[in-house]
């Protein structure tokens, strides 16, 4: 049987910190309150999404790579990675701050959690006013005054705040702190993993158990970049029907179309899967004579073996482009 492009059904995430714009802006379906993240392709075990459409449907990415190797991933990904896929793609509604995060790198977690690391990214989609992201430092400090910080409750006044909007990017490496803030929706494309050390989290108390959440300072302080950065936000060029890049790393690679009218893609170059995340508008995507209707909100995944698409966006939409 023929590869053909793949819809997953999400699995949704309840949060302490979670709203309902994932269900009020991005229309998914689900009934409980709290829900802070849609996981829309995952491999992380115990969360493993499954295709929703096709002959595929109810399938796994792992039993789908066993079956079908480097025709699903790509030849290179396949190799590396086996039938480990190596993304995990989300929706993030934040009604409430997250906690103040690290991730380790995939050295650290291989050795204490055998893991990936969790290099990732972040585009905004939707912002409340004088809705902020938390990014890196803006005072140069050290593993003992960041102890006191965290002592004294003060550790935020020397971290970097920005008020973000509609389309603002950041990439996110391993051992760089970092939290999204109240009011902000966004895409997240990471590795697979599932492996935070919280470091800070308002005191709160989670409704649901009653206590406090799990602070990880000892296994955090050891991986944290305490370097200050010029800049922290990702620049970019925003041309239209073409593949513009946003983020370009080891672990990943994204680029945004801002597509209107008709657009032919041709991977043929491309030894990888290819994702695209709807993040505005409505999209038509023309494979064999098939039509697959793709809204803002909304993940399509495209096996290595299928080498060229067409586009089509009777007003506008734009997407996120993911490949390895």
């Amino acid at each position: 049987m023929e590869l053909y492009p793949l819809k997953f059904t999400p699995i949704f995430k309840y949060r302490i910190w979670g709203g309902s714009k994932l269900k009020t802006a991005l229309n998914k379906e689900y009934t409980e309150a709290n829900i802070g993240e849609s996981w829309e392709i995952s491999d992380v075990s115990g969360d493993e999404t499954r295709v929703e459409n096709g002959f595929l449907k109810g399938k796994t990415l792992k039993e789908i790579t066993r079956q079908f190797k480097g025709d699903f991933v790509g030849e290179n990904v396949y190799q590396n990675f086996g039938e480990d896929f190596p993304l995990l793609i989300k929706f993030i509604d934040a009604e409430t701050p997250l906690s103040i995060q690290v991730h380790p790198s995939n050295e650290i977690a291989k050795e204490r959690h055998d893991s990936f690391g969790k290099n990732e990214m972040w585009y905004v989609m939707q912002a409340d006013e004088n809705a902020e992201l938390i990014v890196g430092f803006d005072e140069e400090i050290n593993k003992e005054s960041y102890k006191k910080h965290l002592d004294n409750n003060t550790i935020l006044n020397v971290m970097h705040h920005e008020y973000v909007s509609e389309g603002d990017t950041f990439y996110i490496p391993t051992g760089r702190v970092h939290a999204i803030g109240a009011g902000v929706l966004l895409a997240e494309i990471q590795q697979t993993s599932d492996i935070t050390y919280r470091i800070y989290d308002y005191d709160r108390v989670d409704a649901k158990t009653g206590e406090k959440r799990e602070l990880h300072n000892e296994l955090a302080i050891d991986v944290i970049d305490f370097k200050v950065y010029d800049s922290y936000k990702t620049s970019y060029e925003l041309k239209t029907n073409v593949s513009n890049k946003l983020v370009h790393s080891p672990y990943f690679k994204t680029n945004i179309l801002s597509i209107k009218g008709k657009v032919k893609k041709d991977y043929s170059n491309i030894d990888s899967f290819v994702i695209y995340i709807c993040v505005e508008g409505v999209l038509n995507i023309i494979h064999n004579d098939e039509t697959y209707f793709l809204s803002q909100g909304e993940t399509i995944m495209f096996p290595s073996s299928i080498s060229t698409l067409e586009l089509n966006a009777s007003d506008s939409a734009k997407i996120l482009e993911v490949y390895f």
